[in-house]
């Protein structure tokens, strides 16, 4: 009796806490270690330092050099206090921490000898902790389910993009014979081109296939991966048959246009003689008519236009003041008192022309429609609903604007030697000989049949050629498209591939940042404009346990005298896909974080009630 009752007072002077539910131990000792504290025999460090009298431990003086001695008081400042928070989580502190007034333990063990009035809040705190671990509990199922869709719907996909490769074969293997008719109905043509024979019109043919069921999707992702790669092969292969089927329409399509060449050489020959004569009328008739104005500006015959003679015309009054000044008339003699005939017909003519072709219309006797209006001077053709300043503006016309029936050139050598400026001249009534309909139907109707004939059997060979390029280019961006599909890893049961595609933002104070998976990281200034680019899609970095947890986007741009910007990605699970928060932890090291269902496993049973503790707990 006398043995047990040392042992007990004992027990109480070391701290130890002696309830009928626990384990023997002295206080700050977690249950893990609490058979290293044998109050029979002496204490050994746990470091191995020494070794000393039970008697010593938790006496507020530390003897071990790793603090194991007092785990119940503050006097180690490298040793650990264990709050045991019996009905909530068990929380190891430093030891510095015990006695210093603050409770840290929700059972309020730490503080067991201050002044500190601490309470034991521990059964509310596991309340609270286990309603917030059953909520994520069923957040975590529902992530579960939805994870299930997207691998339904990456499994969906993954078989639309099978059936393409099917359906590309099928078109390609149809082209085939298509490409072989096609060749051989414009060897027929080369003959006849060689021959001199009349080439008729073909019926264009298309490169049309229907889509050839692949059978059932295999279940197996390793099989899927073959199969796919072996379609990729023969979409490679019908891909260089067809490129060869491009060339060989190219060479015939330049054999095709040498004869219908040679056809329109003659015929071009004769419309640039047709121009030339057309033009060297249209420029007599010019010059007839610029020199009939001069007759009649001339007003003394003297073979010299003066200031005064314009001065005479009431329509060279720019400023529709009524009265032509000195200014307005030496405009129109370019700053000159006199101009002769030459100089007229070079220079003056062009400038007075629209202004002169006003005068002649301005004085049209009026009509009983508008008795009023017709005294003021008609708008300009082509100038209808603009302002009426558009009148003080009538000098400045551009000569673009009137039909001289000259070629291009030749108007622009004749702005080029005197530095005219250009005005918009209107248009001439008896300039437009040739009706624009008329012309039309002369073009249309130059050719004669056979030649015709040569131009629509060049015509169909470049159609051809385009269409069988255009497919080409279309079948080798479909198949990379699929192939870099292909390439990625969407997961071991395709629950990321829905996420391609699609492209996620989180806002901050200072930036917006997108997250498009497997494509790219980007963050955009909001105070700015353009995107500065994080990183490109690398791969899946997670730890081997759990690899599809972390997504590592590279070779971003540069920052300025430093490295390279980089994304790190971590997922979590969650009911919605998106980005929850964005930190640079390091320089132009970016840190995402990301809810997905896709991360969210199967959870496990969660049973229990307020007296059972959650997690390790010693009761």
């Amino acid at each position: 009796m006398k043995c047990i009752f040392a042992l007990s007072m004992l027990c109480l002077a070391s701290g130890a806490v002696v309830k009928a539910a626990e384990v023997l131990r002295p206080r700050g000792v977690p249950l893990s270690k609490a058979s290293f504290y044998d109050p029979t025999r002496d204490f050994n460090c746990l470091d191995g330092s020494g070794t000393i009298p039970f008697a010593y431990v938790n006496d507020d003086y530390c003897d071990c050099q790793d603090g194991s001695d007092e785990p119940g008081t503050s006097a180690c400042p490298n040793g650990f206090f264990h709050c045991t928070n019996v009905g909530h989580s068990p929380l190891n502190i430093p030891s510095s921490r015990v006695n210093d007034g603050v409770c840290d333990c929700c059972d309020a063990s730490d503080e067991y000898a201050s002044v500190s009035n601490c309470v034991d809040t521990c059964r509310e705190l596991g309340r609270a902790a286990r309603e917030e671990a059953a909520k994520q509990q069923e957040e975590r199922l529902k992530g579960f389910q939805m994870r299930q869709s997207m691998i339904e719907e990456g499994r969906k996909r993954k078989k639309e993009a099978e059936k393409k490769y099917d359906k590309y074969k099928s078109q390609l293997h149809n082209g085939k014979s298509t490409l072989a008719k096609v060749k051989n109905q414009l060897e027929k043509k080369k003959d006849k081109l060689r021959s001199g024979d009349k080439i008729g019109s073909t019926k264009r043919k298309k490169f049309l296939g229907q889509p050839r069921s692949r059978g059932k999707l295999q279940s197996k992702r390793k099989q899927l991966k073959k199969d796919l790669q072996v379609k990729i092969d023969e979409l490679k292969k019908e891909r260089e048959e067809a490129e060869a089927a491009r060339n060989e329409k190219e060479e015939i399509k330049k054999l095709v246009e040498e004869p219908e060449k040679e056809a329109l050489e003659k015929y071009n020959a004769i419309e640039q003689e047709r121009k030339a004569k057309a033009e060297a009328e249209q420029k007599a008739k010019e010059d007839a008519e610029a020199r009939e104005a001069f007759a009649h500006l001339d007003n003394d015959g003297d073979g010299i236009l003066t200031v005064a003679e314009l001065q005479s015309r009431q329509t060279f009054d720019t400023n529709r003041d009524g009265e032509v000044t000195a200014e307005e008339a030496k405009f129109y003699l370019r700053q000159e008192e006199t101009m002769d005939l030459e100089t007229f017909l070079v220079s003056g003519w062009p400038m007075m022309r629209p202004t002169y072709k006003m005068d002649q219309r301005m004085f049209v006797p009026p009509t009983t429609e508008a008795p009023a209006e017709a005294l003021t001077p008609p708008p300009v053709p082509g100038s209808e609903g603009k302002d009426e300043q558009q009148g003080e503006e009538d000098e400045h016309f551009d000569d673009e604007d009137f039909d001289t029936g000259l070629d291009p050139e030749d108007e622009g050598d004749m702005e080029e030697d005197d530095g005219i400026e250009d005005y918009d001249l209107p248009e001439d009534d008896d300039v437009e000989d040739i009706p624009k309909e008329e012309e039309e139907e002369e073009i249309d109707q130059k050719y004669d049949d056979e030649t015709q004939k040569l131009v629509d059997a060049a015509n169909k060979a470049r159609e051809d050629f385009d269409e069988a390029d255009r497919r080409v280019r279309d079948l080798t961006r479909e198949l990379r498209s699929l192939e870099e599909t292909q390439e990625k890893d969407y997961g071991p049961e395709e629950e990321f591939r829905v996420m391609d595609g699609n492209c996620y933002e989180f806002t901050d104070r200072e930036y917006t940042y997108r997250l498009c998976p497997f494509d790219k990281a980007v963050q955009k200034p909001k105070a700015g404009h353009g995107e500065i680019r994080l990183g490109q899609w690398g791969e899946w970095t997670g730890p081997e346990e759990d690899k599809y947890s972390r997504m590592k986007y590279t070779s971003g741009q540069t920052c300025w005298n430093g490295p390279a910007r980089s994304a790190d990605v971590h997922l979590y699970c969650g009911v919605e896909t998106k980005l929850t928060g964005v930190t640079e932890p390091n320089r132009c090291e970016y840190l995402f974080e990301m809810t997905t269902p896709a991360v969210c496993t199967k959870p496990e049973d969660v049973s229990g009630d307020e007296g059972t503790p959650h997690g390790h707990t010693e009761l």
